[in-house]
């Protein structure tokens, strides 16, 4: 990226990433393909994707790739995320920020694909700002986690506060990079 973390409040370093992201994406329309090819390193019970917005990679392809009973997607509730479950072809409904929700029943994921503006080798993500994902990663320690992002939203640092959660691993269309555990053990 060609921004520096250290020198950005979360606001401008938002719209920096953002920018970088959507020309990152347009230049590689293949992306989500290339992160899928790390599926065969994951099982999960239950994973929850996302249904991406602007220029976030799709995580679809890595989803059916994963070796998952079931998907989930996230449902907002005010301040609150939950994941309900669905599957391809099932009806979606229109969601705070026009996000798509599904209709199906609350659900438990075990692994969380999460979309991120930017992220560190150490497993700092810089999302949208609303805290979702952070406040349900505290509520789940230990809860499997992977950022999919194209390579070039990687910065060396960001201003990282006390609420934010890091991942634990990080997917993109180049290389693979674990923080702390192997998610390739499977716990199944």
């Amino acid at each position: 990226m060609t921004v520096a973390g250290e020198h950005l409040d979360k606001t401008d370093l938002r719209r920096s990433a953002q920018a970088v992201r959507a020309q990152f994406a347009a230049a590689h329309p293949q992306a989500a393909e290339a992160v899928a090819t790390w599926a065969p390193r994951l099982s999960a019970r239950c994973v929850a994707a996302y249904r991406p917005i602007r220029s976030e990679i799709d995580p679809f392809p890595l989803a059916r790739k994963f070796a998952a009973d079931r998907w989930a997607l996230p449902v907002l509730n005010g301040k609150e995320m939950s994941f309900r479950s669905w599957a391809e072809g099932e009806p979606l409904v229109q969601g705070p920020f026009g996000i798509e929700e599904p209709l199906g029943d609350t659900v438990e994921p075990d692994f969380l694909i999460v979309p991120l503006l930017a992220f560190t080798r150490e497993g700092g993500r810089l999302g949208y700002g609303a805290g979702h994902y952070d406040r349900y990663m505290a509520a789940h320690p230990g809860i499997r986690t992977v950022g999919i992002a194209y390579s070039a939203q990687e910065l060396q640092t960001l201003p990282l506060e006390k609420h934010d959660q890091t991942l634990t691993a990080i997917a993109t269309e180049r290389e693979w990079i674990t923080i702390g555990e192997d998610l390739c053990v499977s716990s199944f």
